[in-house]
């Protein structure tokens, strides 16, 4: 029955790569049929393309101009609220006067991503020239809707990087084979995200388009961050997309076989592109009303930039997978350890997943030796605010390393006492709620308490109070190895404190446990941590239940101390391993997985 499996598994993966290649006639006709049935018409003939006024138009201008050879000049905001940032998204869209470049991970059919498909229909109408990439696993997967954007007007054009068998859906069954049939392609991924606007104004971060990046979920939000950066590090991010445009791997919309079937089919009388009906329409009209309002954007947004120094925008290249060895490839994995590695007195880390590859954790070790005063302090998720918990258990079988590596760990909760502060008040205007990306919903553990769920998504560094990191790299063997990922490198010390006192706040007591070692002197809690740490080292078999260390709640009345303060377990409570979690048996599958996932800790 077993071999029978095998066959029949093998022999569909072969079919699928059979067929994974698409008919270049086919495409050619798909291609011109697209082509014909576009809309030329244009809303506004102006220099400008009737762009709104912008204050970051000014700013950018500013920064140009004053910028000189060896001394460049940026204006930068840290966006930490989800709403503000699709606010600025949307209003730097709608002041776009030439171009507008987006590359993003997930772009989700909720109003979040609706809603960016429709402003970016309407500024390719007044004559914006608008170009989008998207990774295929966990985007756009409508047929009907890619092939109305593939014919909606001849200034808007998206490709899909890295497409599973030439198709932009992939039911679960693909999905399976792909894994089965060509892993290594299958699991390589493009994380970037990147937002463009005219060549000079530029958005990245960690944030997707989809409802829960931008406090838009009625059920899981992500507190997640980007920076906004107006000046010349924008022709880097420029020269990234452009790459990435024109790498083989990012495939137009007719070359896919089931969107190009689709054009096809429709033929040259096929629907147009419509400006879709929102299921918040309150909540999308209000962001709408301030995205226009430039005194609104200048007051909350362009009037708190910083000007900067320097600013330098990194990225993977897009075959980053084909040469490996080669430095420019996964340039922006290097640069994040030479920030480590130059460290002196502060590293300040936030990730969602704290599974460190082993190249970092050996610098982290070296630098532990070199540097043993040197403060590690990281913020990231607990097992009831993860939204991977097979990753999580990686790094609960990890704790004791990281503890004696000197990290200092604040595991976020899934309902912070600051969530008004950390979550935007968009959230209010009723649910909104869609239903969970494919694929994607499985990774969580049900709670006790009952809410909107705020998971942690944001990927920061700060070193030494003076150079900051926002981007998509998780510090993870995924962004080292399989995905190609991007963001800002801020060398200012009045940014740095900016992002250092956000960071800070996300392990405040109210809105994460600390992690330390469990109380215990006497020989039953050595015997314990003498088998842990025996069971720890086994390559794949770590069964031993007792860990090192365990999450700890800061008691009334106290105030907060570092593990291993005097009087640190006077005023903390134990809460045991997994604080929140309601379900035993997701409990077992995070023990099942630290037992037995030490093979797939680079996949993870």
């Amino acid at each position: 029955m077993r071999g029978a499996a095998i066959v029949f598994v093998s022999a569909f993966a072969a079919l699928m790569l059979g067929g994974c290649a698409v008919d270049p006639i086919h495409a050619r006709r798909a291609a011109a049929t697209a082509t014909a049935a576009q809309d030329h018409a244009l809303t506004c003939t102006a220099a400008d393309a009737c762009a709104i006024a912008s204050p970051y138009q000014d700013l950018a201008a500013a920064a140009l101009r004053d910028s000189r050879p060896g001394a460049p000049v940026h204006y930068v905001n840290l966006l930490d609220q989800g709403a503000d940032s699709l606010t600025l998204r949307v209003h730097l869209i709608r002041a776009a006067r030439k171009s507008i470049d987006i590359q993003t991970f997930i772009f989700a059919e909720d109003d979040a991503g609706y809603l960016m498909l429709d402003e970016l229909i309407k500024a390719a109408r007044r004559g914006v020239k608008v170009r989008v990439i998207v990774d295929q696993l966990f985007s756009l997967d409508d047929v009907e809707l890619l092939a109305q954007l593939a014919r909606a007007h001849v200034n808007f054009e998206l490709r899909v990087y890295n497409p599973t068998f030439h198709n932009a859906r992939t039911p679960p069954l693909e999905f399976a084979a792909g894994i089965v049939c060509c892993f290594f392609q299958f699991n390589q991924r493009m994380h970037n995200k990147l937002f463009l606007v005219d060549g000079r104004i530029g958005i990245a971060g960690g944030r997707n388009y989809e409802n829960r990046y931008f406090d838009w979920d009625g059920d899981f939000d992500y507190r997640d961050r980007d920076a906004l950066v107006a000046g010349p590090a924008a022709r880097q991010m420029a020269a990234s997309f452009e790459r990435f445009w024109r790498d083989r791997r990012s495939v137009p919309l007719s070359r896919l076989r089931d969107v190009s079937s689709r054009i096809l089919a429709d033929g040259l009388n096929a629907k147009p592109y419509a400006l879709h009906a929102y299921r918040n329409a309150q909540r999308v009209a209000r962001l709408s009303q301030q995205a226009d309002d430039t005194n609104y954007i200048r007051t909350h947004f362009a009037d708190a930039a910083l000007r900067v120094g320097d600013v330098e925008y990194f990225s993977d290249a897009p075959d980053k997978f084909d040469e490996p060895d080669q430095p420019r490839d996964d340039e922006l994995s290097r640069h994040i350890l030479e920030l480590f590695r130059d460290a002196k007195s502060e590293i300040l880390m936030q990730t969602p997943y704290l599974v460190l590859s082993r190249t970092a954790q050996r610098v982290f070790a070296e630098q532990h030796r070199r540097e043993p005063h040197l403060k590690i302090v990281v913020s990231t998720n607990s097992l009831a605010a993860t939204d991977a918990f097979y990753v999580y258990a990686l790094s609960y079988k990890n704790k004791k390393r990281f503890l004696r590596l000197g990290f200092e760990i604040h595991e976020f909760k899934p309902f912070p006492a600051e969530a008004a502060a950390l979550i935007s008040d968009y959230a209010k205007l009723g649910e909104g709620g869609d239903a969970p990306q494919r694929y994607r919903k499985y990774g969580r553990a049900p709670l006790r308490e009952r809410g909107v769920r705020v998971g942690l998504h944001a990927k920061s560094i700060v070193i030494d109070g003076a150079i900051s990191l926002i981007g998509s790299h998780n510090f993870d063997p995924r962004s080292d190895h399989y995905n190609t990922e991007s963001g800002f490198i801020i060398h200012d010390r009045a940014f740095a404190r900016v992002l250092r006192d956000s960071i800070l706040r996300d392990c405040a007591p109210g809105n994460a446990w600390t992690i330390a070692r469990r109380r215990g002197t006497n020989w039953i809690s050595r015997l314990n941590r003498a088998i842990g740490d025996f069971s720890a080292r086994l390559p794949l078999f770590d069964l031993w239940p007792y860990r090192y260390a365990s999450s700890f709640e800061l008691k009334p009345g106290c105030k907060p101390l570092p593990p291993g303060a005097p009087g640190f377990y006077a005023c903390y409570t134990d809460v045991g391993d997994f604080p929140e979690v309601d379900l035993p048996l997701k409990t077992i599958y995070t023990r099942i997985v630290t037992a037995f996932g030490a093979g797939l800790h680079s996949i993870l």
